[in-house]
């Protein structure tokens, strides 16, 4: 494959793939999966679109701040284009939508404005367009911006005509978010492809393309209120509270061959059946989409060919119900497997550990850099690199807004005639403690990871940094929360 100029020339060419073990016979079931795309999603695509058709026409400046309503795909895929060309980006999104697609924009440098979950999709929209307008930043409009739907027009459908040849396909099944997908698409296979019948899926109990009901639009485009027949529903990402100007152009176009109603009960069954069954980690839009080709395949002809596309992956729905019945624990099953062989148990003691060599002893240099280091510092935290908890202790000092040094005696830095060691050996001297971390406070020997949690948690290390002039910035009400899951007692 060519070497690419930037992660922005990996978007789009996704893979179309045959369903083998769970497809209806009589039929051939296909899918395009959209999270080979770098950002995982087929927003991607529109991401790059829209913003490379506003440095076009001018309405993008450089350096210009970019902002849009997301429930979490788009922005993610705003946040990936953004980086790679220098703007910052702001992206509004309704406290409902999933926690890791927040972490996930803010990880690739976006700041998220959450918005009231009872305003819906409106709401999050309303906002993105009041913070553009106060600061003269550069408002994406995914729901009535051309440049989607047209991204879709010239490569989506294209990649499909090339998979499958002119009037190659029977049935392309998608949902609709922006609409700029089943939009673009249907354009396209419409003029190249007029055999292909267009399918939209949707909540059953939110099903808005089919509702008959005429949306209002605003002057600008923009939804005029929000769609009486909204409910909300676990699609994530499908079917916002009204119905979008790019959706609306292919419903009135007449662009749309038939609608599926789709359960969330079967979505969510779908996209485990696809991971466990076909090996492809897909998230519960994926899995309604696939669900209504599966609704198809039961009343199409003989040997039909259907397209469903799987928006995105599976990791944008660790927090909700797709993942509500997978535990983080063991099963029977895996305790069984577990017991099935003596080492590395959790239901019998380890075997004693054999006895321990001696310590070495602190030599003078090591024990002076110690004490010189402690007095030169308020806060003074002596940590591994990677030790889950010495991360805890900075986990808690960051949220506290406690600017402490930290000392990593794994690091590179300490590697050279066993820097590191010695200074451990050291340590172990003065502290009488053989473990790390060690949080030493004003000169004075605080602790490991449970005694300064202890003393957060009582209020004396507060007391200890207001005595040194220190604030403390209020933080969750138990440091033991910042411990990771597995170290938490069973």
């Amino acid at each position: 494959m060519a070497i690419k100029t930037s992660i922005l020339d990996t978007i789009g060419n996704t893979p179309v793939i045959r369903i083998n073990n769970i497809a209806p016979e009589g039929v051939e079931l296909f899918v395009k999966l959209e999270a080979a795309n770098p950002g995982g999603s087929v927003k991607d695509r529109l991401a790059l679109a829209v913003i490379e058709a506003a440095e076009r026409d001018g309405s993008l400046k450089p350096g210009q701040t970019v902002i849009e309503a997301t429930s979490g795909n788009t922005g993610i895929g705003l946040a990936i284009v953004c980086a790679q060309k220098g703007y910052p980006l702001v992206v509004t999104m309704a406290e409902s939508f999933s926690v890791e697609r927040r972490k996930l924009m803010r990880f690739l440098g976006a700041k998220v404005v959450l918005t009231p979950a009872s305003e819906k999709g409106t709401g999050m929209v309303r906002k993105a367009c009041e913070l553009a307008k106060a600061h003269g930043w550069f408002l994406a409009r995914q729901f009535e911006n051309p440049a989607n739907p047209e991204i879709h027009a010239e490569t989506t459908a294209r990649e499909i005509i090339a998979d499958f040849g002119p009037d190659g396909l029977d049935y392309f099944v998608s949902g609709f978010g922006t609409g700029g997908t089943i939009g673009g698409v249907s354009r396209t296979l419409r003029a190249e492809s007029p055999s292909t019948r267009i399918v939209a899926a949707e909540p059953d109990n939110s099903p808005l393309l089919a509702s008959g009901h005429v949306q209002a639009f605003a002057a600008d485009g923009s939804a005029a209120d929000s769609h009486p027949g909204f409910r909300p529903h676990v699609m994530q990402g499908w079917s916002p509270d009204f119905i979008s100007k790019i959706a609306n152009e292919a419903l009135s176009d007449g662009r749309i061959d038939q609608f599926a109603a789709v359960r969330g009960e079967d979505a969510m069954r779908c996209a485990r059946d696809l991971a466990r069954k076909e090996g492809m980690f897909v998230g519960i839009t994926a899995g309604a989409t696939f669900a209504a080709a599966l609704e198809v395949a039961r009343t199409a002809p003989k040997g039909a060919r259907i397209l469903a596309m799987l928006p995105d992956t599976g990791e944008r729905y660790l927090s909700t119900p797709l993942f509500a019945d997978i535990p983080e624990e063991m099963t029977d099953d895996e305790m069984e497997l577990s017991r099935s062989t003596p080492d590395s148990r959790f239901d019998i003691a380890a075997s004693p550990p054999a006895p321990a060599a001696a310590a070495p002893k602190a030599d003078p240099e090591a024990l002076a850099e110690v004490r010189e280091t402690v007095a030169a510092n308020p806060v003074v935290l002596y940590a591994l690199e990677w030790c889950e908890f010495c991360w805890s202790v900075r986990r808690m000092f960051q949220a506290a807004g406690i600017e402490y040094l930290s000392v990593d005696l794994d690091s590179a830095a300490y590697r050279d005639g066993d820097r590191g060691g010695r200074i451990r050996a050291a340590l172990r001297e003065i502290t009488g403690a053989p473990t790390i971390p060690q949080v030493f406070v004003g000169g004075a020997h605080l602790g490991g990871a449970t005694e300064t949690f202890d003393a957060y948690n009582s209020g004396v290390l507060a007391e200890m940094l207001e005595q040194r002039s220190i604030q403390m910035a209020a933080a969750a009400e138990n440091a033991y929360g910042y411990l990771p899951n597995w170290l938490h007692p069973r």
